[in-house]
């Protein structure tokens, strides 16, 4: 019997993903988290960027883009509480385009610290959301 964990990946709205995984891998805030079964228990928050699950039985990841949220990891189950989360599939590259564009809009134009600051998130978000969508192409070019 393979070691498999369960993940959740749940977000205000809806359950994203919930099924068994041989390895998942977090945007971590120090960096990415490989997470296989049995992992210790652990409870971190995660960044802007695209989770990896690696299903069994399937050649390619499960790709998820995630805003940040929170990651509970225990040895038969890990929870990510999303603030956002879209598969992968679901993205879509104009509205990441658009959303940097608007970001370095705001960034030139910056006003007030605050904005620059959401600006500045923004533009990580939609650059996170740009690369998950190279990703994607990468793996379907055949």
């Amino acid at each position: 019997m393979p070691l498999r964990v369960h993940v959740d990946v749940v977000s205000a709205e809806e359950s994203i993903f919930s099924g068994e995984t041989d390895f998942a891998v977090f945007p971590g805030e120090a960096g990415e988290l490989g997470i296989y079964p049995r992992h210790t228990p652990l409870l971190t928050r995660i960044k802007p960027g695209t989770v990896r699950l690696k299903v069994p039985d399937r050649e390619e990841y499960e790709l998820i883009y995630v805003s940040g949220g929170v990651l509970e990891v225990q040895p038969t189950l890990i929870t990510l509480l999303a603030d956002t989360a879209i598969r992968a599939h679901d993205l879509d590259e104009a509205k990441a385009i658009e959303a940097r564009r608007r970001a370095e809009e705001a960034l030139k134009n910056r006003a007030t610290d605050v904005s620059y600051a959401s600006a500045e998130a923004e533009l990580a978000q939609a650059v996170a959301q740009l690369q998950t969508i190279k990703k994607i192409r990468h793996h379907h070019h055949h």
